[in-house]
């Protein structure tokens, strides 16, 4: 039996893909996630037998149960060109989030596990002049790992989502292998139409006249200005931008559904419904773009559900990821 643990762990969305590709070889056996709303979606979607642990800053290495593989999903914020870009300097709630990582590195070079996982934006490659990635990937070496890391795009992996992450993976030195293969891109494409929910979608997805209206005149404004900014209407047949959390997350995924749907308000908005079929993504729909199964559990509001999985990963690429980890592990 493997035994995982999973570190900022946020919806589980690292853990479901390991899951997925180990079957009944894997237990985890350690949670840690600050998060209170995050807690309360992986608790509706994980049958664990222990309480989630908090802030991992505070928890000793030596507390942690022995575990082979380190699931480490650390945060993003300090590195994703959406954010500062403070990187090791970050500070948040008192809490620096680019030195998060270094927790990671203290538990695992306690316990020695046969690998780390860690997964993050594209943008940790090039932080700081490339040196913060230099920083990460020497400090696992200097604990006994050899270092395989990728930047793999979801869009390659059966989402319709453009989404670039960089994947990193650790073999501990005595069994690291001379090489670890690239995960294999999966030949089914699909576009947002593949993953559209049934109609009539619920009329608050729909934009109000009086808000399209305000997000054209935004986005003229900016291109006026020679920006890019604005909202987005994405073609069916296409794929999805990156989903992020915050900002224009929603409007820079919208999409044209004429589908007969409701005309009246389901809450209070200015204007009218729009009569050009305008609407945003349903959280279930983002849960596609990432890869989650429709069993998986949306227990909070849209508007956290939306935070979660703009957050979390895309799981066909952890699996594919996690398939050859396991292929190497039983020889």
């Amino acid at each position: 039996m493997i035994r995982s643990i999973d570190l900022f762990a946020g919806i589980g969305g690292i853990r479901l893909g390991f899951d997925q590709a180990f079957g009944d070889e894997i237990q985890t056996v350690f949670v840690s996630e600050w998060d209170t709303s995050c807690q309360k979606t992986y608790k509706a979607n994980f049958a664990d037998d222990f309480e989630i642990a908090g802030d991992i800053t505070k928890i000793n290495e030596t507390d942690i149960p022995e575990f082979d593989i380190c699931l480490a999903g650390f945060p993003c914020q300090a590195f994703s060109i959406a954010g500062k870009r403070k990187g090791f300097r970050d500070d948040f709630k008192g809490m620096s989030r680019g030195t998060l990582f270094f927790d990671v590195a203290r538990i695992c070079s306690e316990h020695k596990p046969k690998v780390i996982f860690c997964e993050n934006v594209k943008g940790l490659t090039n932080h700081d002049k490339g040196l913060t990635f230099k920083v990460i990937l020497g400090t696992f070496e200097q604990i006994g790992y050899k270092v395989f890391h990728w930047v793999l795009n979801s869009k390659d992996f059966g989402v319709p989502q453009n989404r670039e992450r960089v994947y990193i993976v650790a073999f501990r030195k005595d069994i690291a292998p001379d090489d670890f293969p690239l995960p294999q891109a999966c030949t089914e494409k699909k576009c947002i139409e593949d993953i559209l929910d049934p109609a009539p979608i619920p009329s608050r997805y729909y934009l109000s006249d009086v808000y399209l209206d305000t997000l054209k005149r935004h986005k003229a404004h900016h291109e006026s200005l020679g920006h890019g900014f604005g909202y987005e209407v994405r073609d069916l047949k296409g794929i999805a931008g990156t989903i992020v959390c915050g900002g224009m997350g929603r409007e820079r995924n919208l999409i044209v559904d004429t589908r007969e749907h409701s005309m009246v308000p389901m809450t209070h908005i200015k204007g009218e419904i729009n009569r050009e079929g305008i609407r945003k993504m349903t959280p279930r729909e983002w849960a596609r773009l990432q890869g989650f199964p429709d069993s998986f559990q949306m227990p909070l509001s849209d508007t956290q559900m939306y935070k979660q999985f703009g957050n979390s990963v895309t799981v066909p690429v952890i699996r594919a990821i996690a398939e050859k980890i396991k292929e190497q592990l039983n020889g």
